[in-house]
């Protein structure tokens, strides 16, 4: 007589496979609709942690399917595996954000300049429905900037403001940052102008003018002038910056300041949402200046 031997059935690794595709498939998708389509912040967090929750269920049902396959020898073991693969992306996702909100301090705003950081031109608005965060920066925020980024600091170019104001304007488009307020470029066409030669000077230096012209004051640019941190000679960009996978929005501001015949750049980063940047404003403002120090290589001052 031929006995055959039937293997028992896994219902936890095929339910595994099923929770852990739910949660792949909801956490694509939202992440699709975050990044190109009208999703928010705090809606496209609110999925991921839904996606997650079932990436969880799905690791732990794997896990109890793959130890009856080593026990019993019980069908399932494929369905485990693609379980723990398409749980992966999810669950990446969330320990990484665990690991950055751990390590990095609980704030959301950067700047270079600590004492008087630059003032925004718009002060940035958004919906922040369940993600609350303090609107003000606190002294506190700004000493928990400084111990964890201690490098974070404004770069002076021994340079006109034109000549940086040219670099900034490259760096800026070459790091995605939508522009959407203006102050004071006027100060660098004035330098620009002033630099211009007319056509016919120069022909003959003897010839005496017809009229002596009157030296007249240069206008004043549109600048509020006395709100700290901000001063009429400055040049302010506003703007807007996305990650580049998942599209979280930050607000940025740079100021560019002249000073004894160099230029001071200082930028300021702010997560749009929550209390945390998880160490991506940093990160950006590092990159951004790294940049503009490639830019402007040859003129970099202390």
């Amino acid at each position: 007589m031929m006995v055959r031997y039937e293997r028992p059935y896994s219902h936890a690794a095929h339910w595994a496979r099923r929770f852990a595709r739910i949660g792949f498939v909801v956490f694509v998708l939202s992440l699709a609709a975050h990044r190109f389509g009208p999703l928010t912040t705090p809606h496209f967090l609110a999925l991921a942690g839904f996606a997650v929750a079932f990436a969880l269920m799905a690791v732990l049902l794997a896990a109890v399917g793959l130890t009856r396959l080593w026990r019993v020898a019980a069908i399932g073991g494929t369905a485990s595996v693609s379980a723990l693969f398409y749980a992966a992306l999810p669950l990446g996702f969330f320990f990484f954000g665990a690991a950055q909100y751990l390590t990095r301090p609980a704030i959301y705003d950067v700047s270079t300049d600590t004492a008087t950081p630059p003032p925004w031109i718009k002060a940035p608005v958004a919906e922040e429905s369940w993600i609350k965060r303090r609107p003000i920066v606190t002294p506190a925020d700004r000493e928990a900037q400084i111990a964890a980024y201690p490098g974070l600091t404004g770069r002076r170019y021994d340079g006109a403001l034109d000549r940086v104001f040219q670099g900034v304007r490259k760096v800026v488009e070459a790091t995605r940052i939508g522009t959407t307020a203006e102050l004071g470029v006027e100060n660098a066409r004035a330098d620009l102008e002033d630099l211009a030669v007319g056509a016919g000077e120069g022909a003959d230096t003897n010839r005496e003018p017809e009229a002596i012209p009157v030296p007249a004051t240069r206008p004043a640019p549109d600048i509020d002038i006395g709100i700290p941190g901000r001063q009429a000679s400055d040049i302010v960009l506003q703007g807007e910056w996305r990650t580049l996978i998942v599209g979280f929005r930050f607000d940025v501001l740079i100021r560019l300041r002249e000073e004894a015949e160099t230029t001071l750049v200082d930028v300021r980063v702010a997560s749009r949402y929550g209390q945390h940047d998880l160490g991506m404003g940093a990160g950006f403002a590092e990159e951004f200046l790294r940049a503009l120090d490639a830019e402007l290589l040859g003129i970099a001052g202390d």
